[in-house]
């Protein structure tokens, strides 16, 4: 079983749904019609790989770095007790990033037999001042390069939420640039940029394919977050991106669009992704309100025995 000690209050996220102007359709820009520049992500075979990993998020209120009780290392090792093919290392607890500690962190995963699924980070590129906007991009590129020591599969990012003042097709057209330029450098050092749907510019199903169509790059796709769209079926607009998906972070909750929450119907988003051949790591993500050491052992073996 996996087991965890006391800790500080949860990090938390705010995200803003924006509607598209009503004189723009969702597919447009002020230059015309989006080009569908992405495909759906390939799935070679005929079978879906679901590849088990559980994200250090979960754990977040005993690894903040303000007050942790856990390190890195304690939840590799904690998670090495699951059933898991990886673990996905949030980098918001990240005690340092020298070449040194990635090694080390790289290194204890290897001696569990577990992969780094992703390296998940915070950021808004949709910053109207070409400075703040320039930071936002250069902290991800300095996370795809720490990726790569890592060996991890992917970086997932976020689009951010319309600035006051702002219009929408001029946040997306930001948007899409900042993520090309950050694509261009995951190419160079092998690693893969995830877009996650996450309120904000990318609240629906539509917004979000709004951005990945416009991406032209090989290193890009979506991270499917199933407990990320408060809409009226969460479940239909999950199966519109999962083609896009080239990994995925499972929540036990869902929101629809009244805001109330619910217990996810995991064997239901396990089927969706299936149903879509998807191939990829499916993490864990776990942000409900019972305790993560009695509720992550119990969702991990339900999610075991789901993905097969």
């Amino acid at each position: 079983m996996l087991t965890v000690g006391t800790g500080a209050l949860a990090r938390s996220s705010n995200s803003l749904v924006v509607p598209a102007p009503a004189s723009a359709g969702i597919g447009q820009t002020n230059a015309g019609r989006i080009p569908e520049a992405i495909d759906p992500v390939p799935r070679p075979g005929n079978k879906p790989l679901l590849k088990l990993s559980l994200a250090a998020y979960s754990y977040r209120q005993y690894l903040d770095l303000k007050k942790p009780s856990l390190t890195l290392f304690d939840f590799i090792d904690i998670a090495a007790w699951g059933p898991l093919e990886a673990v996905e290392l949030t980098s918001y607890y990240f005690a340092e990033t020298s070449d040194a500690y990635l090694k080390k962190l790289k290194d204890r995963c290897r001696q569990h037999g577990l992969a780094i699924s992703g390296v998940p980070v915070g950021n808004n590129f949709c910053r109207r001042d070409p400075e703040r906007l320039k930071s936002e991009i250069d902290t991800v590129k300095a996370w795809l390069e720490r990726a790569a020591k890592l060996e991890a599969e992917t970086v997932r990012i976020f689009a951010g939420s319309l600035e006051r003042g702002d219009t929408l097709e001029d946040a997306q057209r930001r948007v899409v640039a900042a993520i090309e330029e950050c694509c261009a450098h995951a190419e160079k050092v092998g690693v893969k940029v995830a877009l996650e749907n996450h309120g904000g510019i990318t609240a629906t199903p539509e917004l979000l394919l709004t951005l990945v169509k416009q991406v032209r790059s090989k290193a890009f796709g979506v991270n499917v977050d199933t407990g990320n769209f408060h809409t009226a079926d969460p479940y239909a607009d999950i199966a519109k991106i999962v083609p896009y998906g080239i990994v995925a972070q499972v929540k036990t909750e869902i929101i629809r669009a009244d805001k109330k929450r619910e217990e996810a119907d995991l064997p239901r988003i396990i089927r969706i992704l299936k149903e879509a051949n998807f191939q990829g790591y499916v993490a864990l993500e776990y942000e409900a309100a019972e305790e993560p050491k009695v509720a992550v052992p119990r969702y991990l073996k339900q999610l075991r025995q789901l993905v097969g």
